[in-house]
C-alpha cells in the first residue's frame, strides 16, 4: 500500500514558478513509477509528467515540455514537479500518482488528494 500527499500548490502570477512535492509512504515506492496529472474545472484529468522508478526516464505532455521538470528522490520517498514560466492555462488541481510498471496512467492505483495551482494573468 502506498499513500501520497501533495504539497506546494498556491497562487502565482503568470511567468512565475512553483515546485510541487509528493511525499509517499511505503517501502515499495522507490520501485514504482510516479507522475503528475491535473484537472481544470469542467475538464477531464490530464497527464502532465511521469518518471520511472529510477528517475532515468521522464515523459511530458507537449503543453508543459521545456517549462516543467519532474524528478524524484527515492531516499526521501518524494517526487517533485518544478513548474516554470507558468501560464493561466496551467491553473488546475494537480494530482500525484504512482504504480508498478513503466509509466503511470489515469488507471494507476495510487493517488494523492490533489493540490490547487492558480496562475493569475
Amino acid at each position: 500500500q502506498v499513500q501520497l500527499v501533495e504539497s506546494g500548490g498556491g497562487l502565482v502570477q503568470a511567468g512565475g514558478s512553483l515546485r510541487l512535492s509528493c511525499a509517499a509512504s511505503g517501502r515499495t515506492f522507490s520501485s514504482y513509477a510516479a507522475g503528475w496529472f491535473r484537472q481544470a474545472p469542467g475538464k477531464e484529468r490530464a497527464f502532465v509528467a511521469a518518471i520511472n522508478w529510477s528517475g532515468r526516464s521522464t515523459y511530458y505532455a507537449d503543453s508543459v515540455k521545456g517549462r516543467f521538470t519532474i524528478s524524484r528522490d527515492n531516499a526521501k520517498n518524494t517526487v517533485y514537479l518544478q513548474m516554470n514560466s507558468l501560464k493561466p492555462e496551467d491553473t488546475a488541481v494537480y494530482y500525484c500518482a504512482a504504480d508498478q510498471g513503466r509509466i503511470v496512467t489515469t488507471s494507476s492505483r495510487y493517488w494523492g488528494q490533489g493540490t490547487q495551482v492558480t496562475v493569475s494573468s
